[in-house]
């Protein structure tokens, strides 16, 4: 009987500490998901050559989400979809070469000053040779302040372009 009663307590404690642990995980993805829901309302910036660049950032469906439209001299908009998945935050990107990117990042403990977002696959991608955005990593630098790093890969090479945005007005 003592045996059983020990065994049927450190079951308990051991759920207790994976729930604790999936909890405490869910958590960092709220809270980087609310960094990004932050980021609500206009920026403007440059790219790494002095170019124009303008964002907005939107919360949508009843913010279980963020849109992101990033627009870049001589370039069609580009749409991102943000939102939490589980413990991470996942993004799909609607880009102009008409594929559709799906990225993933894992929040770590602490406060939030970056998410780096990996690939994961594509839709509308007939290889991976072929252009697309593979990484994303956004650095929070301050309320005001965010860069934008996106890696566009083709035929197995990257090519990185930062954008330092500043906040024109909150939405």
């Amino acid at each position: 009987m003592r045996t059983t009663r020990t065994a049927c307590l450190a079951l308990i404690v051991i759920s207790l500490g994976a729930g604790a642990h999936l909890s405490n995980a869910a958590s960092k993805a709220t809270q980087a998901f609310q960094k990004l829901q932050s980021l609500a309302g206009d920026w403007a910036g440059k790219d790494q050559d002095g170019s124009d660049v303008k964002s907005s950032f939107k919360p949508i469906a009843s913010n279980t989400a963020v849109m992101e439209t990033l627009a870049m001299s001589g370039m069609d908009e580009m749409v991102t979809l943000y939102s939490i998945d589980g413990d991470t935050v996942v993004l799909l990107h609607y880009c102009p070469t008409n594929n559709q990117p799906r990225m993933r990042a894992t929040p770590v403990a602490g406060e939030v000053k970056k998410l780096e977002f990996t690939f994961e696959g594509a839709g509308n991608l007939p290889s991976l040779d072929t252009g697309h955005e593979h990484k994303l990593v956004i650095e929070f630098q301050d309320n005001d302040h965010i860069v934008e790093h996106w890696t566009w890969r083709k035929n197995g090479k990257d090519t990185e372009t930062t954008f330092h945005l500043a906040r024109k007005n909150k939405g």
